[in-house]
């Protein structure tokens, strides 16, 4: 006699939920979707269309372009003062609406004042609002480190950071187009209406943004804070080194379109497209940077995006060689796999290779020294071309580029090597000890 066996009945499951962690994650790496669009139009090319609009001069450009990163002398007075909240979300939400509101008001420069005054009105308003983003800036760090695992951060990250740059790279893509279509106030008003739409969308992503424990430092005084830091003899190694190599990095490449429009003659489009390579290089990089990093250290892989910098600016000196578009589209390409990988690694280093409750003033010291120096950088390159303006023309289109790509290059397999590599068996069982106990957390 056979044996018949009762229809499996299969009940309908319920759909898997995702869990807290992967929801506040979602709503992290959402967060930065419109950021990075109202971030790249009030940024780069379209910031200094901008305010060559308004009538500023060559001296007014390169102080707005360079006193971003001066501020972020402030982190350090933030993190101390941070460390007497109880939680960072409402005070992170305020300063972030507070930094969107005034940075997206310097659209209206041109409606509220008098043309005389509309550049020292901008420059008002751009100081103020990047003042506030050094608040922004310190709780922003301190709370994603304390929300991605340390086991997934390096794949998190490159993933996140892969999503928000191609959307950054199509606002670029487009944004150069509505400018080129409606040239002067009429363009601009366009940006300005997208820059509006988009930072209110982030502000209501802000509001929902997770707000996880906060782990205070045990210190309650500024200088004992502030020697937790600087008594770190890696941490203070490793951020010396990389603010030295920013500053000889920025006396070249934050002037390449300055050198491809003035001294190369090239178009606008081309220097455009030449931007659009280095982001989509970029952005192939941060999944590749990610993968990598959850195999080895942060320190050890942002050594080797160091030699693929230097590369990059030696690699200009190919137009002895090819033509000039070939070879400038080969330097960008490695600047945009160099660059990216330097900020994601250096980011991930110290929020990972730092104590937890002492990490806003690690983070802050990193900003600060290397804000510093990002900030002489570009000083010191307008000098430079100032003095060679006179000098062959090779000198100007390639020269003092190799100049600083050799400079680096040796740099970075000598200290370079010795700082961030040489470390790396003494510096192990304590990056790993630090990692349990966050993963434990």
């Amino acid at each position: 006699m056979s044996l018949i066996k009762a229809p499996v009945v299969v009940k309908n499951r319920p759909k898997r939920k995702f869990s807290v962690q992967r929801r506040q994650l979602r709503i992290a790496t959402a967060e930065g979707i419109p950021a990075i669009v109202f971030q790249t139009l009030l940024a780069g090319p379209f910031l200094t269309g901008f305010l060559l609009y308004l009538g500023a001069s060559a001296s007014q450009v390169g102080f707005v372009l360079a006193i971003t990163t001066f501020v972020n002398i402030a982190q350090v007075a933030v993190a101390f003062l941070i460390q007497r909240l109880e939680k960072r979300k409402r005070i992170f939400v305020t300063f972030g609406i507070v930094q969107r509101l005034i940075w997206g008001a310097t659209g209206l420069v041109p409606f509220l004042f008098d043309p005389s005054h509309w550049v020292t009105a901008f420059v008002v308003l751009y100081v103020a609002a990047f003042l506030a983003n050094a608040v922004v800036t310190v709780l922003w760090t301190s709370i994603v480190s304390d929300l991605v695992p340390p086991a997934v951060r390096g794949r998190y990250f490159g993933m996140r950071n892969m999503i928000v740059n191609a959307v950054g790279s199509l606002t670029l893509f487009v944004g150069g187009i509505i400018l080129d279509a409606n040239p002067g106030g009429p363009g601009f008003l366009i940006l300005y209406i997208v820059v509006w739409t988009c930072i209110l969308i982030n502000i209501l992503v802000l509001l929902k943004f997770p707000d996880v424990p906060f782990e205070r430092s045990a210190e309650t005084k500024f200088f004992p804070m502030l020697r937790k830091p600087l008594h770190d003899a890696s941490f203070i190694r490793a951020t010396a080194f990389l603010s030295f190599f920013l500053l000889l990095q920025t006396i070249v490449v934050p002037l390449f379109s300055y050198v491809m429009l003035d001294i190369l003659g090239l178009s606008y489009k081309t220097v455009s497209t030449m931007t659009v390579v280095q982001t989509l290089s970029m952005m192939a990089s941060f999944y590749v940077w990610g993968n990598l990093n959850a195999r080895y250290s942060s320190k050890q892989l942002l050594y080797w995006t160091l030699p693929i910098v230097a590369v990059s600016c030696l690699s200009w000196g190919l137009q002895a060689f090819l033509p000039v578009v070939a070879a400038l589209v080969l330097a960008h390409m490695l600047l945009g796999a160099g660059i990216g990988g330097f900020n994601q690694l250096s980011f991930n280093f110290i929020i990972g290779d730092t104590p937890k409750r002492e990490r806003p003033m690690f983070t802050a010291v990193y900003s600060a020294s290397t804000g510093l120096m990002s900030f002489f950088g570009p000083l010191i390159g307008g000098r430079v071309y100032d003095w060679v303006e006179g000098g062959p023309h090779w000198i100007q289109a390639y020269g003092v580029q190799m100049t600083v790509g050799a400079l680096l290059l040796v740099f970075s397999v000598t200290v370079g090597r010795r700082v961030l590599v040489g470390e790396r068996k003494e510096a192990s069982p304590l990056r790993r000890l630090i990692r349990r106990k966050e993963a434990r957390a």
